[in-house]
């Protein structure tokens, strides 16, 4: 699908990306990179937590830029830390939408367990935002969360995979699930001019 020029990313999404932001990176931090991407009305001010359009997804984008290029070398760190604490935000405020609430996941494989909270997260993205298209693969024993619609590399342009935050939220999904930590990697990238970007779900670290 690619990237729409109208895409947007709903309050709730901006209000946990801003939240787990601040816990990672403390509130001067957050509004620094905040102004640095011309978003100066959430300094200090998070979004209400609704379904309604927040901001464009291209503004989401210069976000996950500006975390990064304000941290240098520690940016990417910076990012996969704040998508793991996007996803906590996320199990805590809203496991209704996640479909996850009262889940017996313990009577499952830990195959299967992965599966549906991978599958959980593309639905509930789908059910927050129609223009999302997100989805799992399983194919040769390689699991695969997949989205044709990521915001956060939105307009960007690379030769490498640039999606930091996204590893870290579905590592910790992942964790939550399962119990243990697995090893994420983005092998495609909208950014690089691939169809979507894929991220797999390696061996147990």
């Amino acid at each position: 699908m690619g990237h729409r020029e109208d895409a947007v990313i709903v309050n709730t999404i901006v209000r946990q990306a801003l939240a787990a932001s601040k816990e990672v990176i403390g509130a001067n931090g957050l509004n620094a990179v905040l102004r640095l991407s011309n978003l100066e009305s959430f300094v200090n001010n998070l979004p209400p937590d609704n379904l309604e359009p927040g901001i464009q997804a291209i503004e989401y984008a210069r976000l996950n830029q500006a975390i990064e290029e304000f941290y240098g070398r520690g940016g990417r760190g910076m990012l996969k830390r704040i998508g793991k604490a996007s996803f906590q935000y996320a199990i805590n405020e809203q496991p209704a939408l996640l479909g996850v609430a009262g889940a017996a996941l313990k009577l499952l494989p830990q195959k299967q367990r992965i599966k549906f909270i991978l599958n959980s997260m593309a639905s509930a993205l789908k059910k927050s935002n129609p223009q999302v298209d997100a989805w799992v693969e399983d194919e040769n024993d390689t699991i695969a969360y997949i989205e044709s619609t990521c915001a956060i590399c939105h307009s960007r342009e690379n030769d490498k995979p640039i999606c930091y935050l996204y590893p870290g939220s579905l590592g910790e999904a992942v964790k939550w699930a399962t119990g243990n930590d697995y090893a994420i990697v983005e092998t495609y990238c909208l950014a690089k001019g691939d169809p979507h970007c894929r991220f797999e779900i390696g061996e147990a670290l």
